[in-house]
């Protein structure tokens, strides 16, 4: 049945007043117990002082927020304005040559904050791959593509190449992984692109000024090769209506979004108490299920606070980067599960939708998220956590077609084209509530724990069986209604701007 189709206002009215209600009850349990647990010993790492004058410690369980905002936050202050400064000189400037001056610039913030080493390190593979590309072969440019990507992500080939960088600091692991991973990434999508060219080649200082621009280097996203080229070429630079406008508003959001994090990990600490099962065994099913979901939106929060500011210098820089991950409170589809937009767009491009085509048949579908997820499971490095994941994310996204398939044949078709179009979205929701928590559990596998997702699915399935597995259900039946409703508001809006247009 379409998107479009509309339930009564008052219906819609209690499914909104059931989920506030429903996430009020499970913050205040979240609020308890992370007030009741402050100063538990076994707390004592991932709880650290806060705001003495609210009587409150902050969760710094994730390593990653607390890089960017003590350690790291100088030297991302420092550089990334540098550039802007550098970017912003030579667009009123060269316009033709800034692809030019990013580059130099990304190349000595490298050098300065890496060392010699490190990118002798990054040139040789851009320079295999680069020759790897001349031959136009795309079989070629996997296989030596994944072969590089594998030297960062496989022991003992890994600590090989970390063994030549001298030295050491806090974030220099973090450094090496991340510009090096990201790195083959870029050199794949240039070598397939150059595959797809027909006539003549990119150059070597194509391939360097695409890998090199620094807001993209360390931490992504990346933006595929084509259209980096295209628009990083353009020699004529004019802002869009509103553009600077939306610029500061989007920065103006990001910086909330920052303070906001800070505020909430001062009273819900979703990250350290997963830590203790045993204190977690205490919590109510309702809590642990707030507990899970939290974790899954703290995360993509996070994605969307770097993904944001690295977008906001890109597009200051007259670039259209991939946009920020799609909220995990918007989703009801395996398909569209990402926490990294520019990742996802590279595997559906060079991937999913190339062996994939257009996803109708299942054995197609089978392979393409097999080879998708066997690329994912070497981009994000091989243990035993990121295998799980893989397996069920795999399992996940094929399921999904499988019961389409299933449900499309008779009678169940004759069935649903009898019914009325609200009828049917009623009962697709139901299934949409049920993949919801398919997600959530999947997820929490790779940013929580195996433990924690085992004792989350115990509860909420077994134990909990069948007053808090239905009643959850029932509140995520109506969280998917409401997604829905805004699905249906924006595909309404997106006709009237295309009618406009045509006019």
């Amino acid at each position: 049945m379409g998107v479009k189709t509309m339930l009564p206002s008052y219906e819609l009215g209690f499914y909104a007043l059931t989920v506030t209600c429903a996430v009020v009850y499970s913050g205040s349990g979240i609020f308890e117990a992370s007030r009741d647990s402050m100063n538990r010993k076994a707390f004592r790492d991932g709880i650290k002082p806060g705001w003495h004058y609210f009587g409150r410690k902050m969760d710094v369980a994730d390593f990653e927020w607390v890089m960017w905002f003590t350690s790291f936050r100088n030297v991302i202050i420092f550089a990334l304005s540098g550039h802007v400064l550098f970017g912003k000189i030579c667009s009123m400037t060269v316009p033709q040559h800034r692809a030019v001056v990013y580059m130099l610039y990304g190349v000595l913030a490298v050098l300065g904050s890496m060392g010699f080493v490190y990118l002798m390190i990054i040139l040789s593979h851009c320079v295999v791959l680069y020759s790897v590309a001349l031959a136009k072969q795309k079989w070629l440019c996997y296989v030596a593509g994944l072969c590089c990507l594998a030297s960062f992500k496989v022991e003992p080939f890994s600590s090989w190449q970390s063994g030549f960088v001298t030295g050491a600091f806090d974030l220099q692991d973090v450094l090496f992984y991340g510009g090096s991973g990201f790195t083959i990434m870029r050199c794949m999508s240039f070598a397939l692109e150059n595959s797809e060219r027909k006539e003549g080649i990119y150059s070597i200082f194509d391939l360097l000024k695409y890998n090199f621009y620094l807001p993209f280097f360390f931490f992504g996203p990346v933006m595929t090769f084509d259209q980096f080229h295209a628009q990083v070429s353009t020699r004529e630079l004019r802002r869009k209506d509103d553009e600077m406008r939306n610029i500061r508003v989007h920065a103006l959001l990001h910086v909330g979004a920052i303070i906001a994090v800070d505020i909430f990990f001062h009273f819900f600490y979703i990250l350290t108490l997963p830590s203790d099962l045993k204190f977690m065994n205490r919590l109510s099913d309702w809590s642990l299920a707030g507990l899970a979901y939290s974790n899954l939106v703290y995360d993509w929060v996070k994605a969307a606070v770097m993904f944001g500011v690295i977008n906001t210098i890109a597009r200051l820089d007259h670039l259209d980067p991939p946009q920020p991950p799609k909220c995990i409170t918007m989703l009801y589809v395996f398909a569209e599960t990402h926490f990294d937009r520019g990742i996802n767009d590279w595997l559906c491009k060079y991937v999913y939708d190339h062996i994939g085509e257009n996803h109708d048949n299942i054995m197609k579908e089978l392979m393409a998220t097999i080879a998708t997820f066997a690329v994912t499971t070497l981009w994000l490095g091989p243990c035993e956590i990121v295998y799980i994941w893989s397996v069920f994310n795999c399992f996940g996204l094929n399921f999904e077609l499988w019961v389409q398939k299933f449900f499309q044949q008779e009678p169940f078709a004759k069935v649903e084209a009898k019914m009325s179009a609200a009828m049917s979205r009623r009962i697709r929701a139901v299934f949409g509530a049920a993949n919801f928590w398919a997600i959530v559990l999947y997820n929490i596998l790779a940013l929580n724990s195996l433990e924690f997702a085992l004792l989350v699915t115990k509860r909420l399935l077994l134990t909990g069986f069948p007053v808090s597995t239905l009643s959850i259900w029932f509140i995520t039946y109506c969280g998917v209604q409401l997604i829905k409703e805004r699905e249906r508001i924006l595909a309404i809006e997106e006709e009237k701007c295309d009618k406009a247009k045509a006019e």
